[in-house]
């Protein structure tokens, strides 16, 4: 399957959120088996085995069938004027110049955890490291990758709180620190960038407070107290009276 004459400029996968593929702004309406191979040649950044496709996409048949199941699937990813799938030989991928949102976000991740890059204004920006990928999809390899692509943006969160403090952007600290705790409430190290970016702010009360929350949490889930490192960071804190509401 070669690219059409318009090739693949224009198109954008996403795989964030709910899958969407768009072509010059448009919305592309794909069955979920197009989808998904779309999908999986996003999450592999490479070209593919077709047989290799086929078998992950479609594991409960026979060979043959998921090669059928997979022909059909290509079939229907065709286009107008636009062809989103290459093919050469017994490999899959994406055609040349189609953006995929993910990939946009890997590479926040990776400058922000590289301590040693300049992050561009665009990478101080916490909403694209919030969101989970395929809401909604529940097959073992999405699960995989989900939690995969979790993981990553979880250390990146941290990480870009971190580096937020060290130039004054405090809000946006406190904010990035804030959904590393949402994505995953049990993570100490997300709790402990979060008190650090409220320390920061000289905001003693709310540091207090997100501890003894975290504390609270741990005893009852676990039944285990937090780390002496995260003790350590409101020891001799006293909490003063709750802000005053307006």
């Amino acid at each position: 399957m070669g690219l059409g004459a318009g090739g693949a400029r224009g198109a954008l996968c996403c795989v964030i959120g709910p899958f969407e593929v768009r072509c010059g702004g448009v919305p592309v309406a794909l069955p979920l088996g197009a989808q998904r191979v779309l999908a999986l040649l996003a999450f592999a950044e490479r070209p593919l085995l077709r047989r290799y496709v086929g078998e992950l996409l479609w594991p409960e048949t026979t060979g043959d069938r998921a090669a059928g199941n997979l022909r059909s699937a290509l079939w229907r990813l065709r286009q107008p004027g636009v062809e989103l799938i290459q093919c050469a030989g017994p490999q899959l991928g994406l055609a040349a110049g189609i953006e995929v949102d993910l990939h946009r976000v890997r590479g926040q991740i990776n400058r922000v955890l590289d301590h040693g890059t300049e992050l561009e204004e665009a990478d101080k920006d916490v909403q694209p490291l919030t969101a989970d990928i395929l809401t909604g999809w529940y097959d073992d390899w999405v699960l995989l990758e989900r939690e995969r692509h979790l993981q990553r943006r979880l250390h990146a969160l941290e990480a870009l709180s971190q580096r937020l403090i060290a130039i004054g952007r405090l809000p946006a600290a406190v904010d990035a620190a804030h959904a590393a705790v949402v994505g995953e409430p049990l993570r100490e190290t997300a709790h402990v960038a979060l008190v650090r970016a409220y320390l920061a702010e000289g905001n003693r009360w709310a540091a207090m407070r997100q501890y003894q929350a975290y504390r609270d949490l741990l005893r009852e889930s676990l039944g285990i107290e937090p780390s002496d490192a995260l003790s350590a960071l409101v020891a001799g804190l006293v909490p003063g009276p709750a802000p005053a509401r307006h």
